[in-house]
């Protein structure tokens, strides 16, 4: 190695080199026969983990989980799922319910059509910016996506309410909406050529708003046709655990939100947490991400930053009230494929030689190696002593058939590493912690990863294929 020619081209005496160096040690071959029929992640699926982590489903502290397993299908609304399965918790257990589902549908609707008039109103407000610049070529590359954020959804909930699934269930296209989320883009970005070429005119904001509010009637008409007109009243009919009938008629979906949810799960109530260890992204400090947002009259999206010792604290704590947390994470990091999150679950040195974990969790997220990818509940938690824990069981959205029944479990390593940001009550938290809330928030840029729950499109993985 050392009589190879040191240049920026890639020579073929490093080639001969490094192919000489690969066949000359038989566990390579070893390797590149099991990759080739098998796959990385299977080859790299550590048989001890399987063994016997994944089966460890078993917690001191647990909430009481609901039926049915919800899935997202090929769909980006985990946000939503994990939310619906975290407030059912307490409703079930309060009204007696022997299983329940949300609508996940209602709320896609309403935040496609908040979100649509959001971006507009941005694009107007970025009329004189450079097409070519970076911020309108992130503006434009992915509108309206299926991801959001806490206070987005606590956005949507607050204006237009919740519905039981029986009374709005799915449809194709809220299971597979590829297609439908492209449309809606194609649209945004004419009306954002749209107001371009008004501005260019000298055309006012006001008479760009008469064109978006033409818009707004077209994007209803495409969420209407392809996920069906949101019920304005419905009638909310159930046989309890006591197998006695309950109706309440004729309610508007407010109604039922304000009355029967509100009262046991109070989403104001809420404060979102993140651990963001980058260099100088400071902890006990509040941050928002630019141009993040659904609902223009609504809360804007804010996080507090604390360390991974607060974060976990407050979720644990959370679990043992009985209360499930709404969580973000990168869930296709080191996870086994039967549905086990553990930092050591894919052992790629064993395939390779060398390690791809040289990064930290700060680099990782300055590097683009991590992001926010996935929204889920926290259900339980395996306290070893005070404040020491070693797992976590995770009620996901991707049916029954993945992980076990549906769960997931993740290590309290993986927590450390891949845990970006925890929703819970403010009772949980200390003064010093509220008080942030009263400051200016630091804004990040919108590209900025603890931004991506939203603009990345958090599909589905494939069971088994991770």
């Amino acid at each position: 190695m050392t009589d190879t020619p040191v240049t920026a081209e890639l020579n073929r005496e490093l080639l001969d080199h490094s192919e000489a160096l690969f066949t000359s040690q038989p566990k390579n071959l070893v390797a590149q026969n099991a990759v080739g029929k098998h796959g990385i992640n299977s080859v790299s699926h550590s048989h001890q983990c399987s063994t016997s982590v994944a089966l460890s489903h078993v917690f001191n502290y647990t909430v009481e989980e609901v039926s049915p397993v919800t899935n997202q299908k090929g769909s980006g609304r985990c946000w939503l799922f994990a939310l619906l399965n975290t407030i059912r918790i307490p409703f079930v257990k309060e009204y007696k319910l022997k299983s329940f589902e949300f609508s996940q549908s209602y709320l896609y609707f309403w935040n496609k059509m908040e979100l649509c008039n959001y971006i507009m109103e941005t694009y107007i407000k970025m009329v004189k910016e450079d097409l070519d610049g970076r911020l309108m070529m992130f503006l434009l590359a992915t509108p309206c996506q299926d991801g959001g954020q806490w206070d987005m959804v606590v956005n949507i909930v607050e204006k237009y309410g919740l519905v039981p699934k029986d009374c709005w269930p799915e449809s194709s296209t809220t299971e597979s909406s590829g297609t439908f989320t492209r449309l809606l883009a194609a649209k945004l970005r004419q009306a954002c050529h749209c107001f371009r070429k008004q501005s260019a005119e000298g055309k006012s904001v006001e008479e760009m708003r008469k064109d978006k509010q033409k818009y707004l009637t077209e994007f209803y008409q495409i969420c209407s046709v392809c996920l069906g007109t949101p019920p304005k009243k419905f009638d909310w009919e159930y046989r309890d655990k006591d197998d006695k009938y309950n109706c309440h008629a004729n309610i508007t979906p407010l109604e039922f939100y304000q009355q029967f949810v509100k009262p046991i799960y109070n989403m104001e109530d809420k404060v979102c947490l993140i651990n963001d260890p980058r260099d100088g992204h400071d902890f006990n400090k509040l941050y928002t991400v630019q141009y993040l947002g659904n609902v223009i009259e609504g809360h804007p999206v804010r996080y507090i930053n604390v360390s991974i010792d607060v974060l976990k604290k407050a979720a644990a704590d959370a679990i043992k009230l009985g209360q499930g947390v709404w969580f973000g994470c990168d869930v296709d990091k080191c996870f086994h494929k039967q549905g086990v999150l553990d930092f050591d679950a894919v052992g790629h040195k064993v395939v390779f030689g060398f390690d791809v974990k040289e990064l930290n969790k700060g680099e990782r997220l300055q590097y683009g190696e991590s992001l926010m990818t996935h929204a889920m509940t926290l259900t339980g938690v395996h306290e070893k002593e005070e404040g020491v824990y070693t797992r976590w069981r995770i009620e996901n959205s991707w049916g029954k058939d993945s992980g076990k029944e549906g769960y997931l479990l993740m290590t309290d390593e993986w927590f450390s590493e891949f845990v970006y940001e925890v929703v819970v009550n403010k009772t949980l938290l200390s003064a010093e912690i509220l008080e942030v809330l009263k400051k200016d928030p630091v804004v990040l840029p919108p590209w900025d990863p603890m931004g991506s729950l939203a603009w990345n499109h958090c599909r589905q993985f494939p069971v088994g294929k991770l």
